[in-house]
């Protein structure tokens, strides 16, 4: 694996508010870093495998420049629990940026080439030297406002980044919106699923393809505050936005 596509590439659907918005050309994530189809298509070989740590807490801070995020990892995703909580032992994250912010849609950050990247420089390829992370999808885990999920390239398996994950600001969802996401996804939600996406909102097009494997449980208003930050044409903020982990003891 030589590059890693780590934008959330999605394609959107010519129904409601999702016909509009491809029309508006304002939310489909363009993707930054281009793949050839040989590697959008090649089975993924080098997938990770755990020993799984000893867990103290499932909860990691987020310190940014912007404000404090806290987080809970869920227990439902071992493998992509356990592979936070070690890179956040290991101090992977601290001074890494949010390099990929789109209003009313998501932040991403993780790049470990984002350090020490000039203002202006393309980023979200990094980490492509770091073993794949095999998908962990649960029904019962959704894109709502403030989840956590792990971003990946056009792999079959669509196994995750090791490293590269985002924070989901999202929009509220219309009913017409989730039945169309229910008939391609193939699953039904559940009524408060439906109740959350209707009055929180989030991205239920990204359900099923990325998985989530946590949520913010304090700090959604430091993603909307990041998320509108001003940014250039490849969406990344104009002024350096730094992040800093632990666990919550």
């Amino acid at each position: 694996m030589k590059s890693l596509l780590l934008t959330i590439y999605i394609s959107f659907f010519a129904v409601c508010s999702f016909a509009q918005t491809k029309q508006a050309g304002k939310k489909a994530p363009a993707k930054t870093y281009k793949s050839s189809a040989a590697k959008k298509t090649a089975p993924v070989k080098n997938i990770v495998q755990f020993k799984a740590p000893k867990i103290n807490s499932n909860l990691i801070k987020i310190t940014t420049d912007s404000g404090i995020i806290v987080i809970k990892l869920s227990d439902s995703t071992p493998l992509h629990r356990d592979n936070f909580i070690k890179l956040v032992k290991e101090g992977f994250y601290d001074s890494l940026l949010f390099h990929r912010v789109i209003p009313g849609f998501m932040i991403q950050g993780g790049d470990p080439t984002s350090k020490n990247a000039a203002l202006g420089t393309m980023l979200g390829s990094g980490g492509d030297d770091m073993a794949r992370i095999p998908a962990e999808f649960d029904t019962a885990l959704i894109h709502k406002k403030g989840a956590l999920a792990a971003a990946r390239d056009g792999n079959p398996e669509k196994a995750s980044s090791a490293c590269q994950f985002y924070l989901v600001e999202g929009k509220i969802a219309t009913d017409a919106e989730l039945d169309m996401m229910e008939q391609r996804q193939g699953r039904k939600y559940s009524p408060q699923q439906r109740a959350i996406y209707k009055t929180i909102g989030g991205t239920p097009f990204l359900d099923m393809n990325y998985t989530v494997f946590g949520e913010v449980v304090s700090g959604l208003e430091i993603i909307a505050k990041i998320a509108n930050a001003p940014r250039d044409q490849a969406n990344r903020p104009l002024g350096n936005v730094r992040m800093k982990m632990e666990l919550v003891k």
